[in-house]
């Protein structure tokens, strides 16, 4: 028996009746979101529901300005992809290590959403790194092996 959880049903997909045991082995699962725009509309943020006041959290309504919201939201939607299919611990993992992780950065006043407000985005200040001295990072693709 399966209960019907919604947003929050991660069961693992039965396994194939038919086939030969590579032909299941082989078989990639197939991704529940298309995109990590379309995870972070239709499972994150439903999910993870917080105060974002602009004091203790902040939060962009046009994050995917942000390169490093970007990243860590596709980040979470590809751990969550692999870690729903294990069944037992497969969402604390993902609440534990992704989520929490990620989100805290995210909403942190200090974070990457950290010159925008609730209503308005403003590019992010990047930081300027100066090239290091020559030879203190070589190329490792191009040293023999």
């Amino acid at each position: 028996m399966t209960d019907d959880f919604g947003l929050f049903d991660t069961d693992t997909p039965p396994a194939s009746a038919g086939g030969s045991e590579d032909e299941r082995t082989e078989k990639k699962p197939e991704l529940v979101y298309g995109s990590p725009e379309e995870f972070l509309h239709e499972q994150l943020l439903p999910t993870y529901v917080r105060s974002v006041t602009g004091k203790s959290a902040k939060w962009c309504i046009e994050w995917y300005f942000h390169p490093e919201a970007v990243s860590r939201v596709a980040a979470m939607w590809r751990a969550w992809e692999h870690l729903r299919l294990d069944a037992a611990t497969g969402m604390s993992v993902w609440w534990r290590d992704h989520a929490d992780h990620h989100m805290r950065v995210l909403l942190d006043p200090q974070g990457p959403f950290y010159n925008c407000d609730m209503k308005e985005h403003r590019d992010p200040e990047h930081l300027e790194p100066r090239k290091a001295p020559a030879g203190w990072f070589p190329d490792v693709r191009t040293i023999p092996t």
